[in-house]
């Protein structure tokens, strides 16, 4: 069966990818800065921008994406459209993984930590939360961070326990991208939770 996408992707694939690029970039080196990433691109339903600009520049043929059950078939559709990704049922199996509703998502250790030899094979997670700003606040520290910086993204109240023992797995563990309409912010395993 052919899938039609009704949306489009980018408008400028090479520029507004690189620039996507670049603010996961700057996103993943600052962590705890909020990044905008300014693309023209309709999402479809379900899907914000900065999620659907991340997943046109990151995702493709070669990946294994695990979608959190409850995004509708037009998300499905578009993305398979779009990135050629291949969709998987097993978090643990997934390259990336895209979460709508993080009250409902599998607990961090259900996703891929990596192995010793390849840490970098670890899942890397899109949650899609409803502010960056307005979550309760808690002090990050770590590599790319002078002192401490503050940071409320609107996570569950399980997430930063969860958050403290993936930072314990370092090297392995997963990496977070927290995503609010067109803005990102970055949250990879070596940063710890003061």
């Amino acid at each position: 069966m052919a899938i039609v996408a009704q949306t489009p992707g980018f408008v400028d694939r090479v520029h507004d990818a690189q620039h996507t690029f670049r603010a996961v970039l700057a996103a993943m080196s600052r962590p705890g800065w909020v990044k905008s990433i300014d693309v023209n691109l309709q999402p479809p339903e379900g899907l914000s921008a900065a999620t659907a600009a991340m997943c046109l520049t990151l995702l493709d043929l070669d990946v294994q994406v695990w979608l959190q059950p409850g995004f509708p078939q037009s998300s499905r559709d578009w993305l398979l459209f779009h990135t050629g990704c291949r969709l998987t049922d097993n978090p643990e199996w997934a390259d990336f993984a895209v979460i709508w509703d993080g009250d409902h998502a599998p607990d961090l250790t259900k996703f891929n930590p990596g192995m010793p030899e390849y840490p970098e094979a670890s899942t890397t997670l899109f949650m899609q939360v409803e502010s960056l700003n307005h979550g309760a606040m808690v002090a990050l520290q770590g590599p790319g961070i002078l002192a401490e910086i503050m940071v409320s993204p609107q996570v569950s109240s399980t997430f930063w326990p969860q958050w403290r023992d993936n930072h314990r797995l370092y090297p392995l563990g997963v990496d977070v991208l927290c995503l609010s309409g067109d803005q990102v912010l970055g949250l990879p395993r070596s940063v710890r939770v003061g």
